[in-house]
């Protein structure tokens, strides 16, 4: 082979690495396009690069919850552990297979993901296949899992894009985490009557449709106003374009909250409740704008 046509042969192998990396993120993309209008917003307002690793994080995080809880099949334990362990091994040799197992490694190897987060995230979805009522301890432990470890990948994205892997500041480790268990909250109680009839789950102790009163509503906002104004505090130390898109997030789910506080718990159960989307841009745009709403002057 000439040195021409050697050359030529290589340019071929890195044109088409490329291409599969570009490949994996746009099927990243199209899985948060799918499934979040609200994260799905917020990473809009991300730089590019950011915003790439954003959807491979969600893209990643989201087929591990299809297998718990949308096919739910008898195999369901084991698809899971399978790609748990491409997960891993794409994190560890920078390629895989699975478009999103390979977009969420180029990601990790980016801005320092570990399997500090990782195997946390599929104890707590191992946990969906085995678990259908939670203690105070168990449903900590999952929280930590499946939402608490998902923010600090996400932080780490908003703070390691430019810079590479590097430890992430504690204290905006702990608002991340405070960040993603008061969303995991805020979603059992959107999703209450569908876990409790559709997967027989009830993830707040001793709270199922049928028990859920006015008193243990009131109280379980509380705890996710609490986790909330805990996360806002830590916007100001994050980078402009991540604190408009964390901010918009908060934005969506303190309305979420704020429903959620007016809904008597009989109707809760009863109804899913949404943010319009056009309110969404609206708070978006604000955001964006430097001018939350009800944001700390």
């Amino acid at each position: 082979m000439s040195r021409r046509s050697r050359r030529h042969h290589h340019d071929d192998a890195d044109t088409s690495l490329a291409l599969y990396d570009t490949a994996a993120r746009d099927a990243a993309a199209q899985v948060i396009a799918r499934y979040s209008t609200s994260f799905g917003l917020g990473t809009r307002l991300l730089p590019s690069a950011e915003r790439a690793h954003i959807r491979a994080v969600y893209a990643m995080v989201r087929v591990a919850d299809e297998i718990v809880d949308t096919y739910r099949g008898p195999d369901a334990g084991d698809l899971l552990d399978g790609f748990a362990d491409e997960v891993h091994a794409a994190m560890d040799r920078g390629f895989s297979t699975d478009l999103v197992a390979h977009a969420f490694a180029l990601t990790s190897r980016a801005v320092g993901i570990t399997r500090e987060q990782t195997e946390p995230f599929f104890a707590s979805m191992r946990m969906d296949l085995t678990r259908t009522a939670h203690t105070e301890e168990s449903l900590a432990l999952y929280i930590l899992g499946s939402a608490e470890v998902v923010g600090e990948m996400c932080l780490a994205v908003f703070v390691n894009t430019r810079s590479g892997p590097r430890p992430l500041d504690p204290d905006l480790r702990a608002g991340a985490r405070r960040l993603g268990a008061a969303y995991q909250k805020v979603n059992f109680l959107r999703d209450l009557q569908a876990d409790d009839a559709t997967l027989g789950r009830s993830y707040f102790p001793g709270v199922t449709a049928a028990t859920l009163d006015d008193a243990r509503l009131a109280s379980l906002v509380a705890d996710c106003r609490a986790d909330l104004a805990a996360a806002e505090r830590t916007l100001p130390e994050l980078p402009r374009r991540a604190r408009a898109a964390v901010g918009t997030t908060i934005d969506i789910y303190t309305r979420l909250l704020d429903q959620i506080a007016r809904t008597p718990a009989r109707e809760l159960v009863s109804r899913r409740v949404r943010v319009p989307n056009r309110v969404k841009a609206v708070l978006a745009a604000r955001n964006l704008a430097g001018a939350r709403p009800g944001a700390p002057s």
